[in-house]
């Protein structure tokens, strides 16, 4: 199955008011944030425990990983 990092910012970024960010993995949450915006390194966050649907919080940020559910295509049941 597929995962989904969910990145809830507590503080907006300068430009925009988009306030939770959706990426497929934490190295992915480091090609449009920084660790400055997310209040975390890549590093920190990978050896975090997010892996078992797990949520850290920072001053800055709520990121969560979780499963994607997806539907099944019709007769693949």
């Amino acid at each position: 199955m597929a995962k989904v990092v969910h990145v809830h910012l507590t503080h907006g970024i300068d430009g925009t008011k988009r306030r939770d960010w959706y990426f497929s993995s934490i190295s992915a949450v480091y090609t449009v944030l920084t660790a400055e915006q997310v209040g975390a390194t890549k590093n920190y966050l990978l050896h975090a425990g997010l892996s078992g649907n797990g949520t850290v919080c920072t001053k800055r940020a709520i990121i969560k990983q979780s499963t994607l559910i997806s539907g099944s295509r019709r007769g693949d049941r």
